[in-house]
């Protein structure tokens, strides 16, 4: 059972956002080594919406985590902020447009586009398959990797994307769209090849059926139980997701969570669900949990 914290915030300063990160890691008893001299940041930027549509990470978030990083690390911390291009977006483009650009300059960070940046083949087994990926230098060589994913129902195939899904950005291949027909597969292979040590979630913004404020940061080194919880806040059963099930048989973690700081029914009651029928199977679900009982029920 791996640890998760639940940390809520009431404005989105970045003073308010590095409290409760640095709130969200002492819950779960993480502490950054002094040793960690080199370290990248993985925001999701999936396309140039910004930040208050709840699909990408906010710029302030990674602001305010870079600033814990060099307290804690060093003010001389070697720190990339990494992305690569997709098939309908440039990270030029999305790396001016969302602000990121400008927060290069403001905390002396380096954007690295990982598409450009030099890469190694590396052959990964997952999932009874082969895959072949470009491993880039700049995640390869990083002594620290951190997954500052969004949390976000999808009605594709996929259900619910958060970090497992966010690593699916360091893939240097353009044209990402070509992985779409093994993609849970896909998924578990990119983590197994590029794993991260540490994932925090900027839930402050999230989408669903429209963007809505929740307040949420969220901890864990742990990326499949990171996302069984967003399955949860967003009104699925984390069993029924393929790719959680794939990556927790591949070793990369458990569904099983045990929940720091609030209350995770919090979040789930606020998050804006997609349905009505989502919401009654959110809180049948977590009545049988509070029972005791196992049984889930798909309405």
């Amino acid at each position: 059972m791996s640890s998760v914290s639940f940390v809520k915030i009431h404005d989105s300063t970045e003073r308010s956002i590095k409290e409760g990160i640095s709130k969200s890691l002492d819950l779960i008893g993480y502490s950054f080594s002094k040793k960690n001299a080199t370290i990248v940041i993985k925001p999701n930027l999936c396309y140039y919406w910004d930040y208050t549509t709840g699909q990408t990470t906010d710029p302030r978030f990674v602001a305010a985590l870079i600033d814990l990083i060099r307290e804690k690390i060093s003010p001389s911390a070697d720190i990339s902020i990494v992305e690569s291009d997709a098939s309908a977006m440039k990270c030029k483009y999305a790396f001016r447009i969302l602000g990121y650009e400008q927060l290069s300059k403001d905390r002396g960070v380096r954007l690295v586009n990982l598409t450009e940046d030099p890469c190694e083949f590396v052959q990964i087994r997952a999932c009874g398959q082969s895959f072949r990926f470009m491993m880039p230098r700049a995640v390869r060589q990083a002594d620290l990797r951190i997954n500052t994913p969004k949390i976000k129902y999808t009605v594709e195939k996929l259900g619910i994307t958060c970090a497992l899904k966010n690593i699916f950005g360091c893939n240097p291949f353009q044209k990402k769209s070509l992985y779409h027909r093994r993609i849970d597969e896909t998924i578990v292979a990119l983590n197994k090849a590029m794993g991260f040590n540490l994932c925090i979630v900027d839930g402050t913004v999230v989408s669903g059926v429209q963007p809505r404020w929740l307040g949420l940061l969220m901890a864990s080194t742990d990326p499949v139980a990171v996302d069984a919880v967003a399955a949860r806040i967003a009104g699925l059963n984390p069993v029924r997701i393929r790719y959680l099930n794939l990556a927790s048989r591949e070793g990369l973690g458990t569904l099983n969570f045990a929940s720091h700081g609030e209350r995770l029914e919090y979040f789930i009651e606020r998050y804006p669900c997609k349905s009505l029928k989502n919401k009654l199977r959110k809180r049948t679900n977590d009545l049988l949990a509070f029972t005791g009982m196992n049984k889930k029920i798909g309405l």
